[in-house]
């Protein structure tokens, strides 16, 4: 593997999910199976290398430096192939640790805090006295050790010791040491002890659930693959040579991406802004469409036509669709999403609940969230209630449920335009008949979410579908002034969605209370423009359903790729899979 190859292989697959740290991942893997650098015929074997590494060990135990180090079994099967001139040792058979000491003095501390992972050093210990020192202070280490912290492991908090500290230090008992006698090279078991291969080994040695970890004894038998001591200095600079150049792919990535989002961003704000209405008074804004501005009713569509037409390119991912759902929703509810129509019948105004006879609501919230509302002129502005037959809580009491029955509706089948009824959870007749003591549920009424994490939430009952509340919802059933799927648009736009998270109470529960829900401001432009908008809006989400599994699909072909590209790397003779792949 070289730089020329790597830029190859990331351009075939800069945009699949998780593509550099997927490579760097690789990177590690191609270094300790033998294949990131090539064989040279002069180097030293590892044979030889082992030889050193025993003689090495031998002089440190006569000097009392080491314990005399435990027999180790031998390795019977080796994991995979190496080159001929690499040795499968266990990994306590090339390195030694130091012992333990009882700190009596000041020393310098070494726990995973002091951890820099990614830099692969000790980056901040602490400076302690023998009185501050934690029971679990014991293990000794200096310059060039490699410490591997075998408490959770897949943390992977592995770190060189690239300096000398003063004073000296000592490392936590969390901590496997690795003095590789300088026959072994820091850089390199840092490379080795991070790779593919050795998480895979540490996983399936490591005890424990929440709190895994490899004991001494299991990690003393790890498999470890060996290099030549010239190979290993070789793959050390090929690592950080290919290490930086994925730093530089995953800056030019995220800044590219960074400049998308922002892109996208302007272009969905650019729709929801108010429009200039060049009568207005300066300072003050028009409608969406104001009556009279042929300028600005047609300035609109066509930037709309713009953003839409230039949002693909600038959509690349499938997160990317949730804001240009919410954006259709917007401006749905401002009246900028279909024209109007003059010849529009406004009757349904005459259906309104006259507001003494509406439901007591927060006037104050709804006035100070109306006067916000820039709207067509043929639209109002009302409260939930004065739109509404019937606003009614559930009981706040938990149903008896039973494994069979009439439908009871808990939160979590409750989503923004669906109800969704894979899961169903069931009471009895009798429970049915309290439950509804108050209105009895039936279809387009819409049941909406006023507490709990996912609150301001509605969806509509659909047709022939009995059921009853459970905890946590509320009932609206529209009247004659405003369509039901239209009511079910306005109470999960973020018009309304951002005024109850606004307005929510309760701390740890939130909840909106019943008189901000009664409240609410909900624009009521004519019936027939309703159903164009539900009708605009029903087009347009299909478009980003459409759009969004085309990218979740265009991710997943570049994910596969990647599979098939790394495997490739790994044994050339599947040059077949990935051709497949593309």
């Amino acid at each position: 593997m070289n730089a020329d190859r790597l830029l190859a292989l990331y351009e075939k697959v800069a945009e699949a999910p998780d593509a550099v740290p997927r490579l760097r991942r690789f990177v590690l893997d191609l270094a300790v199976r033998g294949k990131l650098v090539p064989q040279e015929a002069g180097d030293e074997p590892a044979s030889e290398l082992l030889k050193r590494i025993a003689a090495e060990k031998a002089r440190l135990v006569k000097a009392g430096e080491i314990r005399k180090p435990k027999a180790l079994p031998p390795l019977d099967d080796e994991p995979f192939d190496l080159p001929s001139n690499w040795r499968w040792v266990r990994i306590r058979e090339v390195t030694s640790d130091r012992g333990q000491r009882v700190a009596d003095s000041d020393f310098t501390y070494i726990d995973v805090t002091a951890i820099n992972k990614e830099a692969g050093i000790v980056a901040e210990p602490n400076v302690l006295t023998k009185d501050e020192a934690p029971s679990r202070a014991r293990k000794i280490a200096a310059k060039d050790d490699v410490l591997y912290s075998c408490v959770r492991p897949y943390l992977l908090n592995v770190a060189i010791l690239d300096q000398d500290f003063d004073p000296a230090p000592i490392a936590s008992t969390a901590f496997a040491v690795l003095n590789g006698h300088g026959l072994v090279l820091p850089r390199y078991l840092w490379i080795a002890l991070r790779s593919p291969f050795m998480v895979e080994c540490v996983e399936e040695n490591q005890r424990g659930q929440a709190y895994p970890a490899i004991n001494d004894a299991d990690f003393a038998v790890l498999p470890f693959p060996l290099p030549p001591l010239a190979e290993q200095r070789r793959i050390v600079v090929k690592v950080e040579e290919l290490m930086a150049l994925l730093d530089r792919l995953e800056a030019a990535r995220t800044a590219r991406e960074a400049t998308r989002d922002r892109l996208t961003a302007a272009s969905l704000a650019r729709l929801t802004a108010p429009d200039a209405d060049p009568g207005a008074e300066p300072g003050k804004v028009g409608t969406g469409f104001p009556s009279g501005s042929a300028t600005n009713k047609d300035s609109f569509p066509a930037k709309a036509r713009f953003a839409l037409a230039t949002l693909p390119a600038l959509t690349t991912r499938p997160d990317q669709i949730k804001p240009l759902r919410k954006t259709i929703l917007d401006l749905a509810v401002r009246g900028k999403l279909v024209e109007q129509d003059p010849a529009d019948d406004r009757q349904n105004q005459s259906a309104l609940r006259p507001d003494k006879h509406a439901e007591s609501y927060d006037r104050r919230a709804f006035e100070e969230r109306a006067d916000k509302f820039d709207l067509p002129s043929n639209w109002t502005v009302e409260p939930l209630s004065r739109l509404s037959e019937r606003i009614v809580d559930c009981l706040h009491t938990t149903p008896k449920w039973t494994e069979q029955g009439v439908l009871c509706i808990k939160t979590n089948q409750v989503r923004a335009g669906i109800l969704d009824l894979s899961a169903p959870t069931f009471v009895s007749e009798e429970t049915y008949k309290i439950r509804i003591e108050r209105l009895e549920p039936q279809a387009d009424d819409i049941l909406y979410i006023r507490e709990g994490g996912v609150l301001g939430v509605g969806c509509r009952i659909p047709p022939d579908t009995r059921l009853c509340m459970g905890q946590r919802l509320m009932l609206i059933r529209a009247n004659a002034s405003v369509a039901p799927v239209f009511l079910e648009l306005c109470l999960n736009s973020p018009w309304i969605a951002d005024f109850a998270a606004e307005k929510t109470t309760g701390g740890a529960a939130p909840r909106v209370n019943m008189s901000l829900v009664r409240g609410y401001p909900i624009p009521l432009p004519p019936l027939a423009e309703q159903h164009r908008i539900v009708a605009k809006v029903d087009a347009l989400v299909a478009l980003c359903d459409r759009l969004e599994a085309a990218l979740t699909t265009t991710d997943t072909t570049r994910a596969h790729l990647l599979e098939a590209l790394l495997h490739e790397a790994l044994d050339p003779t599947a040059e077949a899979v990935t051709e497949a792949a593309e």
